[in-house]
């Protein structure tokens, strides 16, 4: 499947999203910032997050409404304050997706409803993710698989029955490009937490490409992932967690953006195929190897003993498995010290 230009596949290095999501403090400019620094720190994409407040909840202060988890980065904000704060204006979505694409970024979005599915059509958007808080919205999957776009959707919270349910909505309706990324929907989640070993078995199970979508505070977890198998590695992005906001406490700044991107390559690059072939660095390696020498000077017709034959470097010599099968035969000429032995100078050697 492709997104874009970008080809998505375990052939290809892993596609690598940087989530805006609300780390632009609503400031057009900031938001403007992060994607100059995404592209700068080599990133494949850019992605936006598509609603109001209004689209998300009601405003109320009640019980529900209101975040009560005080492991939560959010606790004691009410849903509708958060959202409001947290959201993207819809009117900036065409100058971001526009300065993007310039830089060579694909930029896309999650929809939270059908209204955004509409907005993000008239877009001319090249991709649809699903956040993990909706992978059980079956309406708002079959809305964006109708579309026909290559779809991502977060498995976060799910169980198998739901992920299976979210990925036959999708198929019915349409959905022939389905990535299913393997998700800890805690923020931030701990690397512990991870069970990275699911990837693979998530992609025998429902049969489509995987990647991670990452709330750990850590690189290496995006890593490993690619290890297991991951196409796509989708990670919150700031320009500086000290200057807060929503997110910004599970984000990555621009530098640590970078070695993201440049260690998922570098993990792809290393996992190259199932081989026991020498590399070509090898090569000029393999001189520097132990064989038989001759230590001391061998008479014609002298024994090969302890003394004057040792295993030792370089590597132009018999291989030292032949070592027992030569002591204690003649030598079929004079060998001088340092000289490599050749088996055909052994009288007998069978």
């Amino acid at each position: 499947m492709k997104i874009g230009p970008h080809s998505i596949g375990r052939q290809f290095e892993p596609f690598v999203i940087a989530e805006m999501s609300g780390n632009h403090n609503q400031s057009l400019e900031r938001a403007l910032e992060i994607i100059d620094a995404a592209a700068a720190a080599g990133a494949h994409a850019v992605k936006l997050q598509t609603y109001t407040a209004d689209t998300m909840t009601l405003k109320l202060d009640a019980p529900g409404f209101r975040i009560e988890d005080e492991r939560s980065p959010w606790f004691g904000r009410t849903l509708y304050n958060l959202y409001e704060e947290a959201h993207t204006p819809w009117e900036w979505h065409a100058q971001l997706m526009q300065r993007a694409n310039e830089l060579g970024l694909e930029c896309f979005s999650t929809p939270f409803d059908s209204t955004a599915v509409d907005f993000l059509e008239e877009l001319g958007v090249s991709a649809y993710k699903i956040a993990s808080f909706e992978n059980v919205d079956l309406p708002l999957i079959g809305r964006v698989a109708r579309t026909g776009k290559p779809m991502i959707i977060s498995t976060g919270m799910a169980d198998e029955a739901q992920i299976e349910e979210a990925v036959v909505t999708a198929r019915a309706q349409g959905c022939r490009d389905l990535v299913l990324l393997h998700c800890v929907s805690g923020y931030p989640s701990r690397p512990e937490e991870s069970n990275l070993r699911t990837l693979p078995n998530l992609a025998q199970r429902f049969g489509v490409p995987v990647g991670l979508s990452d709330h750990t505070l850590t690189t290496a977890t995006a890593v490993a992932a690619v290890a297991l198998g991951a196409v796509v590695i989708e990670k919150h992005m700031t320009l500086c967690r000290a200057e807060g906001g929503p997110d910004a406490a599970f984000s990555l700044e621009p530098d640590e953006f970078k070695r993201l991107v440049e260690d998922c390559r570098v993990a792809h690059a290393a996992l190259g195929k199932a081989t026991y072939e020498q590399a070509a660095c090898e090569q000029s390696s393999l001189v520097f190897r132990r064989s038989l020498y001759v230590v001391k000077d061998v008479a014609e017709g002298a024994l090969f003993t302890p003394e004057n034959l040792r295993c030792i470097r370089p590597g132009y010599g018999a291989a030292p498995k032949h070592l027992d099968a030569v002591l204690g035969k003649e030598a079929l000429r004079s060998l001088t010290r340092g000289t490599p032995l050749d088996l055909a100078d052994v009288r007998n050697l069978k």
